[in-house]
């Protein structure tokens, strides 16, 4: 067998791999969860609170992400007014000050002490569910009076306790959870776009 097609079958199991993931996301509590964050953030939002988010690595990037979709937009046929949204993971001064002065494990609780307010929401995402940082944002956030949601993986580890709603990914493997995540983000803030607009408290153009 040629290099080609081993690298091709590579490609063909994973994928596989990827749809076998979301298919059993599908067929569990899942899907009801991912609505039910979506009308707590909707709700928060629509009171005029906001939604930040946290996580390590390609969990920052997917926070990262879903922020951007929030303040600008996620679907290109849909214009709308800015939902109110903010990583904790992209302010490079901060997280190296705060990594070098105290801890890489309170990179999330620094920015968080200082910005979140009661009735706000935080989203952390780890695929292990043992973040240490996600995990002290978790605990602080319950403090405060954030709603804490977890998008999580791995049986959802001790991450999954902290969770006022908790989104736990079938699978040990980083990749195809990280892949359910950000879809699963997706539809989540075009359900809040939609709670928001059918509420009268965004502008929605088609």
């Amino acid at each position: 067998m040629s290099d080609r097609t081993t690298f091709a079958q590579q490609v063909c199991d994973v994928f596989q791999n990827s749809i076998d993931v979301k298919a059993s996301f599908i067929d569990s509590d899942g899907p009801e969860t991912v609505a039910d964050m979506a009308r707590v953030i909707a709700a928060a939002i629509g009171n005029g609170n906001k939604m930040m988010l946290c996580g390590n690595g390609g969990s920052a990037a997917d926070a990262q992400h879903l922020a951007a979709e929030c303040l600008v937009r996620l679907r290109p046929t849909h214009n709308r007014d800015a939902i109110p949204a903010i990583t904790l993971a992209t302010d490079t001064s901060m997280l190296t000050a705060c990594g070098n002065d105290y801890s890489f494990d309170d990179i999330f609780v620094r920015p968080l002490a200082a910005l979140a307010r009661p009735g706000d929401v935080l989203l952390g995402i780890t695929t292990s569910g043992k973040s240490p940082n996600v995990i002290k944002a978790f605990e602080l956030a319950k403090e405060l009076g954030v709603t804490t949601i977890g998008y999580l993986g791995s049986g959802g580890g001790p991450a999954w306790e902290l969770c006022d709603h908790a989104l736990v990914i079938p699978s040990h493997d980083t990749g195809r959870i990280q892949e359910s995540h950000i879809t699963a983000g997706h539809i989540m803030i075009a359900i809040v776009e939609d709670i928001l607009a059918a509420e009268g408290k965004i502008t929605l153009e088609d």
